[in-house]
């Protein structure tokens, strides 16, 4: 479906399209009608499975944007009126956030794979935490490492059973929780492109923490960590780490070679 067809499905002209940031690997655009009305259209492969994920979110009661259409290679999205970050926007995201996490699931992974663009993500489900950490967020990467970090990351895989916990709740997770998939308004605090699946809830908290630091708000309205939190940090750290290395290139080796340090690699 093309972006002119939407005039048929909403009943309007499209008078404006605007591109939006964050097309690193699916083109955002911002689309006007002639009765005013706004919304965000993405146009990528997956995003069939992506406004399955919004919907899982938002019957877990977290805060996402609405999905008002989906056809093809589209999907139309409620438009988000974006605002400065404030301690009442990050009070909101970490209140959203825990209400994703307390909606859990029976075992880890989810009913479909997903990819960051040319980056396939497998989701099999399987009942063991750190064989799933190890075999679905890590091994994979192995062939496009260089030697040295390659063994590094094995030995890490390895020792998995001793660092993270074996059944720790399935927590419903956003997948892909940067500062850059985060919108706030007025006291909001939104998640969007997300890449769920049910895991350790420790895996969206080391996201946020990876490219920043949420403020003391959005750590007492998201409620009490885990002991041992932040030893686990950068195992899961090494997930997105491992991504951007795939997708962007050296860049992000030593940033790689960093966490595997701080695993105690």
């Amino acid at each position: 479906m093309s972006v002119e067809a939407l005039a048929r499905v909403f009943g309007a002209d499209v008078t404006a399209t605007a591109p939006l940031h964050g097309g690193d690997l699916s083109e955002v655009l911002r689309i006007t009608f002639a009765d005013g009305r706004s919304m965000a259209v993405k146009r990528g492969p997956r995003v069939d499975t992506e406004a399955r994920m919004l919907a899982a979110m938002a019957t877990a009661g977290a805060p996402v944007p609405r999905v008002l259409h989906q056809a093809g290679d589209l999907l139309c999205l409620e438009w988000l009126d974006e605002g400065t970050a404030s301690p009442e926007g990050w009070e909101a995201l970490g209140r959203g956030l825990r209400t994703l996490h307390n909606c859990t699931g029976t075992a880890y992974g989810w009913p479909e794979d997903y990819g960051f663009g040319p980056v396939p993500i497998a989701n099999e489900t399987m009942a063991d935490w750190p064989e799933f950490w190890a075999r679905r967020r890590l091994l994979p990467f192995l062939p496009r490492l260089p030697m040295a970090l390659a063994r590094r990351l094995e030995a890490l895989a390895r020792a998995l059973p001793e660092r993270l916990p074996a059944r720790p709740s399935p927590a419903l997770l956003h997948g892909d929780l940067w500062t850059g998939n985060t919108l706030f308004g007025a006291g909001d605090g939104w998640m969007i492109d997300p890449a769920c699946y049910h895991g350790h809830a420790e895996v969206d908290l080391a996201m946020l923490e990876l490219f920043g630091a949420p403020p003391k708000a959005f750590w007492q309205s998201y409620g009490p960590e885990e002991p041992g939190r932040a030893e686990r940090r950068a195992i899961y750290q090494l997930f997105p780490a491992l991504v951007h290395f795939r997708l962007f290139g050296a860049g992000y080796q030593s940033m790689v070679a960093r966490l595997l340090l701080a695993a105690g690699i």
